[in-house]
């Protein structure tokens, strides 16, 4: 017996020294204004130099499995029945379940921020552990909350303990740095069985009593919380096998992976404990600056206060409408939204960019894409920066940084929340804008961030593009800012104290302040946007209201348009430099109506008329250049052998795209046979949303299958409320549209429940025949527009009762 344990031990000791290396690439943990995106649970200001804090746990009953347990990272593959935000609003705080089926236990994190001082107030957290039933009940749990102060002038350092061997009572650290003034975080004694061992290894372990180890690491480590846990246990592992080890006695698992107790000063502070069974404790962080401590006591009253007003507040922003009605749908919609806006993350660092403008990016040549990739393949990128971005992420696991037209999509619920903070966010994107006016799609700031994505992908390039989402979000905001401010200019400032959330709506000066602002950003963009994705209309002969209003990606490969966020939705093949896309020609209207919108709210009589005039020209221009009249939708575009017009059609969402952005007037010719193409059970439309792609489309669920089949949320929230949108406006479609719009509506809303409910997760896209959620799981981002799907309104004469408009469909 002793002999089968001394070998799961030292096969444990031989994967420890393995793990130290490998470690130290473990997932990055963004750097956020309160909890940490990617961390199950952490914390850390808004600022570049901050206090990174994280809770890790886990089950430690046996050596060889040890190694599976811990958590700190969010992971696609850990065992997870569903982990996420209950409830949360950025402001206040929130709580959050884990359900870790992996390690037999549920963690409850419960966190609130109270402002006050000059260094943004105090926070805590309580931290419950309770066991499954189907765990037994002595299980041991390794709890370790992380601590590392960055800044070369900043301190932390670890009060004494109760003796040599680790503390019976609180912990508490004393900090400071520049932009956090003086600090206090206790970690509580709290509630909790932490076992004695009767193994001789108990007079140099301190067995029942927390301990704290103090170190210094350097500061481009920090971030690695969980390499740096295990790097110190194996120095203690080491330590035993070289001291104390006895293989015919070996020490229960629990008691080699104890650090030694050794507090002090150091950058990093590891504060680790073991339980037996359940266990609760509290961590408390006191800015000096705030005057009063925040306690326990505190905490009780902030969280139950911070729950009962997320509840009443998403009642009345966020209400689901029949048909869903019931409690389920509004738990999902807690879920959803809390844990989209719970994804907001501050990102710090340097970005790897390609400014050679080698003459092989301009993509004149046929076969481009070849000599592109051989340009690319020089690797002439550079770190630039640091840079900073505040910004919301797609999925805590496996996307954790900023993308351009994701964000668009999550802060169009985030904006319905908190105006503010989501302008706060679209001021972020655009600091980042350089002087021609390119912001890179996916930013991935600094090495914890890089560590996280494929080495092929890293690189962003100046030529590159992205749909222009945040032009969406500067819309909406105006169109709330006339509304609430009944379309006056100005002057007219709000009288009385306004919540902080919509500030800048009630006072329109406030409001037309960051249009101001934002107004030559965003012309800058529309300018860059126009120079660098021009595409070709003279070469061609093409006829077509405006000589220039047409457009194609840059970044085309034969299989992939990565730059469109479509991905590997089919396009003419192969590449030409004469191709035309419809879904930027789309874009491009959003952006000229977007600025003449903004222009006439700032009096700016020119400038309205200019991009009234750009918009016309790319509504004439999608039907010259992009309408099949055989087809019934509208196409990307190429040139045939003989060097003339060429339409090719995939019917799909860039097929609807003049739709769904909401270019096409109510009283279109285009919209009938749009419409029958989306109702076609045969072509777009499914059970579970409309189809990305068209089952008789020769790619149908072909090769990658990312965009050839599967349902998206983003694009059918977009159809829904142009549906909705056309429901409401006389003209020969209304019917039709309601009819479409009820029942996409219901399919949207169920498909993603039903998956949630099922796996504990919102998925990143779903299967069109089955509605399961697939790819990437935990997609809190735009997945998360089902809280605004099921706040629209529930229109009468939709569903069954338009059963003769779909016959006739």
């Amino acid at each position: 017996m002793a002999r089968g344990r001394q070998l799961s031990i030292t096969l444990a000791f031989c994967w420890l020294n393995a793990l130290l290396f490998a470690a130290w690439s473990v997932a990055p943990a963004a750097a956020i204004d309160d909890a940490e995106p990617n961390l199950y649970f952490g914390v850390r200001p808004r600022i570049p130099k901050g206090l990174m804090t994280g809770l890790m746990w886990g089950k430690i009953e046996g050596y060889a499995d040890f190694q599976h347990n811990i958590r700190y990272t969010c992971e696609q593959n850990e065992g997870m029945k569903g982990y996420g935000w209950d409830e949360y609003d950025p402001r206040r705080g929130g709580v959050q379940s884990i359900h870790d089926i992996g390690n037999g236990i549920d963690i409850t994190t419960s966190f609130v921020k109270v402002p006050g001082g000059a260094h943004g107030g105090n926070w805590a957290v309580r931290i419950k552990g309770k066991l499954h039933e189907d765990t037994p009940a002595d299980q041991k749990t390794i709890v370790v909350w992380y601590v590392a102060q960055e800044g070369e002038d900043s301190t932390l350092q670890a009060q004494p303990g109760d003796d040599d061997f680790g503390y019976d009572g609180d912990v508490t650290l004393n900090g400071w740095s520049e932009a956090l003034g003086g600090y206090k975080l206790v970690v509580t004694r709290g509630k909790g069985v932490q076992p004695r061992s009767d193994h001789d290894l108990s007079t140099i372990r301190g067995p029942g009593q927390t301990v704290v180890q103090s170190l210094n690491y350097p500061e481009e480590h920090l971030w690695q919380g969980k390499g740096i846990l295990f790097r110190q246990l194996k120095e203690g592992v080491d330590w035993l096998v070289e001291n104390k080890y006895d293989v015919q006695d070996p020490p229960p698992p629990w008691q080699v992976y104890l650090l030694a107790n050794k507090p002090g000063k150091g950058n990093v502070q590891l504060v680790q404990r073991i339980f037996e069974g359940d266990f609760e404790f509290d961590v408390l962080f006191s800015s000096e600056s705030a005057g009063v401590e925040i306690t326990s006591e505190n905490l009780t009253r902030e969280v139950q206060e911070a729950t009962e007003s997320f509840a009443e507040r998403f009642k009345s922003v966020f209400a689901p409408k029949a048909p869903f009605n019931a409690d389920k749908y509004t738990r999902l919609g807690h879920s959803l939204f809390s844990n989209l806006i719970g994804g907001i993350g501050y990102f710090y660092g340097h970005s790897l960019v390609d400014r050679s403008y080698a003459s092989e990016y301009d993509e004149d040549s046929e076969g481009f894409w070849e000599d592109a990739a051989a340009a690319r393949a020089r690797n002439l990128q550079a770190l630039e920066g640091p840079y900073e971005l505040f910004s919301s992420i797609p999925s805590r696991p496996f996307f954790p940084r900023g993308f351009l037209w994701d964000e668009g999509f999550h802060l169009l619920p985030i904006a319905d929340w908190d105006s503010d903070l989501a302008l706060d966010i679209v001021h972020s994107w655009f600091n980042l804008m350089d002087e021609d006016g390119w912001i890179a799609r996916e930013q991935i700031l600094g090495t914890e961030a890089r560590s996280k994505v494929p080495a092929e992908f890293q690189t962003q390039y100046p030529h590159y593009a992205n749909p222009p989402t945040l032009f969406f979000v500067v819309e909406d905001f105006l169109e709330k800012l006339l509304k609430t401010n009944n379309g006056s200019r100005g002057g007219d400032a709000a009288t009385g104290k306004e919540p902080l959330a919509t500030a800048s709506l009630d006072n329109s000066e406030v409001g037309l302040e960051h249009l101001r602002r934002l107004y030559p950003l965003l012309q800058r963009q529309f300018d860059w946007f126009r120079r660098t994705q021009a595409g070709d209309i003279k070469s061609y002969d093409r006829e077509a209201f405006s000589s220039k209003e047409a457009y194609r990606w840059r970044g085309r490969t034969p299989t992939h348009c990565l730059t469109s966020g479509l991905d590997d939705y089919p396009r003419p093949n192969p590449p030409h430099p004469g191709e035309l896309h419809v879904d930027l020609l789309s874009w491009v209207g959003v952006m000229a109506r977007s600025l003449a919108h903004i222009a006439g709210a700032l009096g700016l009589d020119e400038d309205t008329e200019t991009y009234s005039n750009v918009l016309t020209a790319v509504s004439k221009n999608l039907d010259d250049l992009h309408w099949s009249e055989e087809h019934g939708c509208y196409c990307d575009a190429t040139v045939d052998a003989f060097e003339e017009h060429q339409l090719v059609c995939h019917k799909g969402y860039i097929s609807l795209f003049p739709f769904l952005t909401g270019l096409l007037p109510a009283d279109s010719p285009r919209l009938g046979p749009l419409l029958k193409l989306m109702a076609d059970e045969e072509e777009l439309w499914s059970p579970h949303g409309l189809r990305s792609l068209s089952k008789k489309d020769e790619f149908y669920g072909t090769a990658e299958n990312y965009w050839r089949s599967p349902v998206w949320i983003n694009i059918n929230y977009l159809a829904i409320v142009q549906l909705h949108n056309l429901a409401l406006q006389e003209g020969p479609h209304k019917s039709t549209a309601r009819d479409l719009y009820t029942r996409l509506r219901r399919n949207i809303v169920d498909t993603v429940y039903r998956s949630w409910e099922d796996t504990g997760f919102a998925w990143e896209q779903y299967d069109p025949e089955t509605g399961k959620g697939q790819r990437t799981q935990h997609f809190t981002g735009w997945t998360s527009l089902v809280v605004k799907i099921m706040a629209m309104e529930d229109l009468p004469g939709g569903g069954e009762e338009a059963a003769g408009v779909r016959d006739e469909l």
